[in-house]
């Protein structure tokens, strides 16, 4: 009766709200939707991505032919995305950078390739069985600072927030996401890494992502895809 019940809740929360990341935020301005974020198909629908191997995973914009303008940030400062509402449903959050690559633009850029690397996350915190808490849900964004030793150039940026509330089943978790454009200025010489395709990062069949968080309570959490790249 008991997992029945949680069961019909997930259920429920999973037709209540939907949300999208369309805008950045600059310094202390929150900049105007799609300005700088690709407008991704779900613009209007704000409906999640659930297969892992879609092209649409990558930036969820193959309907809509974005053109976004271009915004500038320091490495080092803070850079923030917003969602539309808030991060309603229970999960964690990755964002991802890509650099173009030479003889093309954020703009032009389409993500392809093991270009990816990890910047910031937010996972979930559990207790060894007796309860698991998420952190990100109800945020009206994230931010997080630019790797101070980033090279300079052109970045796509992916917000990634995964809701779990029905991710028991395979293709059960929910993606919520879209990719700024930056121009990243005063950078420094690292390597960013672990690099990885998108698609191609997930499965679907990670911990992370294939899990019951109502019953029985998960003992820990792994976040999916690569560690964090910190410069």
């Amino acid at each position: 009766m008991k997992s029945a019940i949680l069961a019909f809740l997930a259920l429920a929360a999973s037709v209540s709200a939907h949300y999208t990341f369309p805008s950045l935020v600059l310094g202390t301005t929150d900049t105007a939707d799609w300005e700088y974020v690709r407008e991704t198909n779900n613009f209007e629908t704000q409906a999640p991505v659930t297969d892992v191997t879609s092209p649409d995973f990558r930036c969820y914009d193959t309907a809509t032919n974005p053109t976004a303008q271009t915004a500038t940030v320091a490495a080092g400062s803070t850079l923030g995305i917003m969602s539309d509402g808030t991060i309603y449903h229970p999960g964690v959050v990755n964002v991802y950078m890509a650099k173009a690559p030479a003889g093309q633009t954020a703009a032009t850029f389409d993500g392809s390739g093991t270009v990816w690397f990890k910047v910031y996350e937010i996972t979930a915190v559990t207790d060894g069985g007796s309860s698991i808490s998420f952190p990100a849900q109800n945020l009206p964004g994230v931010s997080f600072t630019v790797p101070e030793n980033l090279p300079s150039g052109d970045y796509l940026v992916r917000m990634e927030a995964i809701a779990l509330h029905t991710a028991s089943t395979f293709g059960g978790a929910q993606f919520y996401l879209s990719c700024g454009q930056v121009t990243v200025t005063g950078g420094g010489s690292g390597t960013p890494g672990p690099l990885v395709a998108i698609p191609g990062v997930y499965t679907g069949n990670e911990p992370g992502i294939l899990l019951n968080i109502y019953y029985p309570v998960p003992v820990n959490y792994t976040q999916p895809g690569p560690a964090v790249w910190s410069g």
